[in-house]
């Protein structure tokens, strides 16, 4: 998995969220979920989705048999510039966010139970390699992805935001495994209830979000009468793909509008987005970047920098970026004029660390004025070695000056960093800053790095440089479920094994349907999938028409007992 040279030059943070597929823990009715799921799909999608749909599976490395290999997929995905890693279930938006940044899909290693095989709240196998990966094979979409990324990782999650992530996983759990409470899951589903409420404002995250759920997971394409499907939610689920197309399930023309309607996982959707084609969905996602701190900076950067209360990253009007926990910003005549941060920080410049402006150079927080020095013509960052010394700042000579904001800095330059033509850095020692009578910098506290810049241009979620700022381990501490099935269950998985190698020619006395009918009878179980699996395989013979018409007559019996099933038997019994 690991041979993709895509994987190994991801940032080292990402790799804490990669697990092994290992893939002998499917069971052999794990593979039959993954065939019926598929058959059924195309069956439908074969007439209803994107063209680029049909067309990636196989470039993908998506079989119609068998459950993927991520190593098969990244065999595959490689051709294209891609890769693919698996991951425990849900993840931190953010991570989602930068591992498609670069061009990785992440693929959920488990795979819905059997009991909700036509759509599951959690992800899986079937919607991230089924729903995800083919239509990374058309160019033009695969590049809209990886440009989602990009924004998505740096867009600024609030305090509540991860908040409801933890409670969306913990649900999402709940729900796959079969043995939960009901008490449970209502508790659950109250929590996000509850920390919805207390959301207020959303943040860039939760707006990039919907726009990805509009989008990329539920999305629709081509004109509002007649749209194609393309969205891998709709395209892993065997009701929502059937339902998206329904006359009653609104359709709207895509736009930024998007981003202001929320969804809830748990339900079928009760309106769908439409987009022209996938170009337009490049164009809604450069204006939303347009509004993004990313993009616009100044005190609105800031201040999400402040409130998200995580790692940031603050960019002056010279390049040199910030990296760390802003806590405050002081503000004169209703513009920013000075930063804190509170813990390690770092100093970048082109998202790469600046040499000696590690963690462990500031490792208890940095401040900094931003503005323009007093009295100068030019912006401070274009000022010359001469221009310094005009206004006093000398190397190893006391200076004195004032920023225009009323900052007053006060010591010995001990060096000038400069790159491009433009100053980043000034470092003073024996200094003190001031604003007013409050001190901003003391001298006992060592060497002052002042960073310059007339403003602040972009502002966004993470450190510039991940790998130099050394990000701890984010995966998830509640691990998904592994079932541990009882005896019975454990027979029923090995009849479908054998029902499985029946069909594909490997025929012994043991695996005739006739024997394997009595073996499932004496197990007093009902499952009709296996009952559904049996019939294809009863019906590769002539000699079996009386076992077929007790199968079918089995099946029959399972819908009387479960009307709910009637979608999913009949397709059986008449296929």
């Amino acid at each position: 998995m690991h041979d993709n040279p895509i994987i190994q030059q991801l940032p080292r943070h990402l790799h804490t969220f990669i697990i092994e597929q290992n893939y002998d823990k499917y069971t052999s009715r794990d593979q039959a979920v993954w065939r019926y799921v598929m058959k059924r799909n195309m069956k439908f999608l074969g007439n209803h989705a994107h063209k680029s749909y049909v067309e990636g599976l196989e470039s993908t490395g998506i079989s119609m048999g068998h459950i993927p290999s991520v190593e098969e997929m990244n065999n595959s995905l490689g051709k294209i510039g891609w890769a693919a890693v698996c991951v425990d279930g849900f993840i931190p938006p953010s991570a989602f966010m930068e591992f498609q940044k670069h061009k990785v899909l992440v693929i959920a290693a488990d795979i819905r139970p059997f009991d909700q095989i036509e759509y599951t709240p959690a992800p899986d196998i079937i919607h991230e390699a089924a729903g995800h990966a083919p239509i990374i094979a058309d160019t033009e979409y695969a590049e809209y992805l990886r440009y989602f990324g990009e924004l998505g990782s740096k867009a600024f999650s609030s305090r509540n935001d991860h908040k409801i992530y933890e409670a969306i996983r913990h649900l999402s759990i709940l729900k796959a495994n079969p043995y939960s409470k009901r008490e449970e899951i209502n508790l659950a589903v109250k929590m996000i209830e509850m920390l919805s409420a207390k959301s207020g404002m959303p943040s860039e995250m939760t707006l990039i979000r919907n726009l990805h759920w509009w989008t990329v997971e539920y999305g629709l394409i081509g004109s509002l009468t007649k749209p194609k499907i393309y969205g891998a939610g709709l395209l892993s689920s065997i009701s929502e793909s059937e339902n998206a197309l329904k006359y009653d399930v609104k359709k709207i023309l895509y736009s930024l509008d998007a981003m202001d309607y929320g969804f809830d996982i748990t339900k079928p959707q009760p309106q769908l987005f439409v987009t022209p084609d996938f170009k337009h969905l490049t164009s809604v996602l450069e204006e939303f970047a347009k509004q993004m701190a990313f993009t616009t900076g100044g005190l609105d950067g800031i201040m999400k920098a402040i409130e998200s209360g995580n790692t940031a990253t603050l960019e002056y009007s010279s390049g040199l970026q910030v990296s760390g926990s802003f806590s405050d910003v002081l503000i004169s005549g209703g513009r920013p004029v000075y930063i804190n941060t509170n813990g390690p920080t770092t100093l970048n410049y082109k998202n790469k660390l600046m040499d000696g402006q590690g963690k462990e150079n500031h490792a208890d927080g940095f401040g900094s004025p931003i503005g323009k020095i007093k009295g100068t013509l030019k912006p401070t960052r274009f000022l010359s070695d001469a221009d310094l010394a005009d206004y006093g700042i000398i190397k190893g000579k006391h200076c004195s000056f004032e920023f225009e904001s009323g900052i007053n800095v006060e010591g010995v330059l001990d060096r000038v960093v400069r790159k491009d033509g433009k100053i980043l850095l000034i470092t003073f020692y024996d200094c003190t800053v001031r604003h007013n009578r409050k001190i901003l910098f003391d001298p006992s506290w060592g060497h002052y790095d002042m960073a310059v810049g007339e403003s602040i241009v972009s502002a966004f979620s993470g450190p510039a440089d991940a790998d130099a700022f050394e990000l701890p381990k984010q995966a998830p501490e509640e691990k998904t479920l592994k079932i541990n099935y009882d005896d019975k269950t454990i027979k029923l998985h090995d009849l479908y094994r054998k029902t499985e190698e029946f069909v594909n020619g490997r025929q012994t006395g043991y695996n005739e349907p006739s024997i394997l009918f009595k073996e499932y009878k004496k197990l007093k179980v009902n499952d009709w999938l296996f009952l559904s699996e049996l019939l294809a395989a009863a019906k590769l013979s002539d000699e079996h028409s009386a076992l077929i018409k007790k199968i079918t007559g089995e099946l029959q019996a399972n819908l009387s007992l479960s009307p709910g099933l009637k979608n999913l038997i009949e397709f059986d019994i008449n296929d």
